[in-house]
């Protein structure tokens, strides 16, 4: 025997009600159709769901145990209809957000968090990778979105790309490090401290190889390379190397990982950090308000960076 669920939902409210005409306006429907509803419900069990003669209606015990049935259902429903009603809207689901490390760990891994306490509901999968494996993913469909810093030659004809940072790199070591005590420094000072490597298809060691011939320096020492932020930072803050970081990493971080950025000017790269997604495809809603979302973080983010400067440089 099967019953309609909606069927059961109507007992439940009647039930609940105390009435036929009480349940049919909390449901808006006509007390006649659900008076016929409850009649062919009875015909469909074989038995009596109220008890005959009685004002206000009591149901039989029967009647009383699938109207509990029926509770449940019109809550799973309520649950289910809100839950379709977050996601259309972008609060509830499933993205896929795959970038660089340095960035993902350095950047925008805080501002997840930080998205995640206003969209609970919005269960993030985040991965790491370069450019061809991210381009990759999110042509194939595996990813909603990529993060990561490029060039405008770069970016694919059937891709969109948001920036959200200028490229802006420095040299980072750990804070009390001999070299932060210095107001001029030259490459006579650098030569002695050995390098930390990002991984090496990373655009990051590049950027260390361009930032050292920038600065002079053709014979430099590597004592760690690859490895994660995590990593890195840690090396970093146990020891007297030298790296090249994004300055935004080094901004964001340099109260929980103890690095800061030395006064010397290297070559920037000539590139963005931003968001790069396919032009046409469907997507998640709630991609959307995560994208709106982690672009003005860093707009915040760029107006704390330029405050920091103009603050130092006053300072002289």
């Amino acid at each position: 025997m099967k019953l309609e669920s909606e069927h059961l939902e109507i007992l439940a409210m009647i039930v609940e009600k105390g009435g036929l005409t009480e349940g049919a306006e909390a449901l808006g429907k006509s007390q006649p159709s659900v008076s016929r509803t409850i009649s062919l419900l009875e015909q469909r069990v074989g038995a009596p769901l109220f008890e005959s003669g009685r004002r206000p209606l009591r149901p039989t015990e029967l009647g009383a145990s699938l109207a509990r049935l029926g509770s449940r259902i019109h809550a799973l429903n309520t649950e289910a209809r809100l839950l379709v009603d977050r996601y259309r809207k972008g609060q509830a689901g499933r993205l896929r957000i795959g970038g660089t490390p340095i960035f993902m760990d350095g950047v925008i891994a805080s501002m997840i968090a930080e998205f995640q306490k206003h969209h609970a509901d919005v269960h993030i999968e985040q991965s790491y990778g370069y450019l061809d494996p991210l381009l990759a993913q999110l042509r194939n469909g595996s990813l909603d979105l990529a993060i990561l810093p490029l060039h405008a030659s770069q970016i694919p004809q059937d891709m969109e790309f948001v920036s959200l940072l200028a490229g802006r790199n420095v040299i980072a070591c750990r804070a009390g490090h001999p070299l932060t005590r210095k107001s001029t420094i030259t490459l006579a000072d650098i030569d002695p401290y050995p390098w930390i490597a990002p991984p090496a298809d990373s655009p990051l060691f590049r950027d260390l190889q361009r930032a050292l011939v920038s600065i002079g320096s053709t014979d430099f020492r590597v004592n760690f390379s690859g490895g994660t932020f995590a990593s890195i930072s840690s090396v970093l803050a146990g020891s007297d190397s030298l790296t090249v970081l994004p300055y935004s990493v080094v901004f964001l971080t340099r109260k929980t990982t103890q690095i800061e950025a030395l006064p010397l000017k290297i070559e920037h790269p000539n590139r963005q950090l931003g968001m790069l997604f396919p032009r046409e495809s469907s997507s998640a809603p709630a991609l959307q308000p995560f994208k709106t979302f982690i672009a003005a973080q860093c707009r915040q983010l760029e107006a704390r960076i330029q405050h920091d400067q103009q603050v130092t440089r006053r300072r002289g």
